[in-house]
């Protein structure tokens, strides 16, 4: 049958049916959206109604790890070390520069009869016979006119101060040790002194310390010759504190011992 329209007879359009109960296909009322679907097919929305699509990768978590101490203890030991070695070096170049003066000031204990007895140390003052001295053992002042050899000499037995003080003033550093000072005591104080020009050392009775150093106008006194100020007094004062300058001599000296001084001409004098 046809229809008759404005615009002129129409064909009705064929309905092709497939079968299918009308509504077939629609999920029913009550069920829910997206049942019956494979595992694989988009995810769901979340509750709420609005989907956010899929969730993004999460980040893998960094775990810290504790730090390798070893090599940062090495590194801090080896810059501590390097500190000291360059703060030792410039201490050492510092007190290098020093006058021999300030020197022996630094040295704990020294007697400075320079400073408190000017005219003891005066020097060029030589007589006969024996002399009376003010310190025991002497430091300075008269002397006879020959000197103590003190080329590292190691004399057994006491030597007579008047020779000896004249080496003083040639620049020697003389040592002296009770007699009762222990064997391996002297033996240590020989080890300094043999074969060093201007040392020398001998036993002193009387003195009132087991050791006692002297060089002209200083003295110091210890109690035992492990006593590290004994290398600081030879090293500082040795030839410096000559007043006849570096030249003056400690060969061709008297190497005899005992203590009467021996008079005449027999020594040159200087």
């Amino acid at each position: 049958m046809s229809i008759s329209t404005p615009g002129g007879p129409e064909r009705r359009p064929t309905v092709v049916t497939t079968g299918k109960k009308p509504g077939a296909g629609r999920p029913a009322a009550g069920a829910k959206a997206g049942a019956g679907k494979s595992t694989g097919d988009a995810p769901r929305p979340s509750a709420g109604g609005k989907g956010k699509g899929p969730r993004k990768p999460i980040a893998p978590v960094k775990v810290s790890q504790g730090r390798s101490w070893g090599p940062i203890a090495l590194f801090t030991a080896v810059g501590v070390l390097a500190v000291g070695i360059i703060g030792f070096g410039a201490w050492a170049t510092f007190q290098g520069s020093k006058p021999w003066e300030d020197r022996a000031a630094d040295i704990s204990g020294i007697v400075n009869f320079r400073k408190s007895d000017p005219e003891l140390v005066k020097g060029s003052n030589h007589q006969q016979g024996s002399i009376k001295y003010a310190q025991s053992p002497p430091v300075a002042g008269p002397h006879n006119g020959a000197w103590q050899n003190c080329m590292g000499d190691v004399y057994d037995a006491p030597i007579a101060s008047e020779h000896a003080v004249h080496s003083l003033e040639h620049g020697a550093v003389w040592i002296t040790y009770r007699p009762d000072l222990p064997a391996d005591q002297v033996a240590k104080l020989k080890e300094r002194v043999q074969g060093q020009e201007k040392l020398m050392l001998s036993p002193f009775e009387g003195q009132d310390k087991p050791i006692s150093l002297q060089t002209w106008g200083y003295q110091l006194k210890v109690d035992n010759a492990d006593d590290s100020r004994i290398d600081e007094f030879i090293k500082t004062l040795r030839v410096n504190a000559s007043i006849e300058g570096p030249t003056a001599l400690c060969s061709g000296g008297i190497t005899a011992t005992g203590t009467t001084p021996r008079d005449g001409n027999q020594m040159p004098t200087q």
